[in-house]
């Protein structure tokens, strides 16, 4: 209670005698809703991403290990945009484009260090290719992969981060 009263010292000196005869049950009341309406807007937004988090691992775990096949958009295989394809349907119901070019006109820019479960991020591993993929979180995203099919990588890898180009957010969280 000294804490929380030191809290307002900036009370005039008749103010402070009224918060001195505040009982300690009514100064937890007013402590406990003053954390509670500060944290709102933070504990949903994650709450959101873990929930979005959630979805994308059970997506990973059903689809783990397919192998690649280019134009491939179900469990025979997958190439990059169709297993992105895939997952934003099955998870979140969104219905994207089936190309990764076309998916890379989507949402908005989203820089590598705010990414959240969801975004997409987008390489161009060659002048003729382009790749694409999930951020899930811990700087890792999943994708299919040419050599190991469905996979998660880490954006550091020395590979994908000299591939990478940009990320799109396409959800609202």
């Amino acid at each position: 209670m000294y804490l929380f009263q030191q809290q307002f010292l900036f009370l005039k000196p008749k103010d402070n005698v009224i918060l001195n005869k505040m009982n300690r049950f009514s100064l937890l009341i007013f402590a406990v809703l003053i954390l509670f309406l500060s944290s709102c807007g933070s504990s949903k937004k994650a709450s959101v991403a873990r929930n979005n988090q959630v979805k994308l691992e059970t997506q990973y775990q059903q689809y783990k290990g397919i192998a690649y096949k280019y134009g491939g958009t179900d469990k025979r295989g997958f190439d990059c945009s169709g297993f992105t394809q895939t997952v934003y349907s099955n998870a979140f119901n969104i219905q994207l484009p089936r190309t990764t070019a076309e998916m890379g006109k989507l949402g908005r820019k989203v820089s590598k260090n705010k990414l959240k479960p969801g975004d997409l991020v987008f390489f161009r591993p060659s002048r003729r290719y382009r790749h694409v993929g999930i951020f899930i979180g811990n700087n890792t995203f999943m994708h299919s992969s040419t050599s190991k099919g469905i996979i998660k990588s880490k954006l550091d890898n020395p590979y994908w981060k000299k591939k990478y180009r940009f990320a799109k957010r396409i959800l609202k969280n």
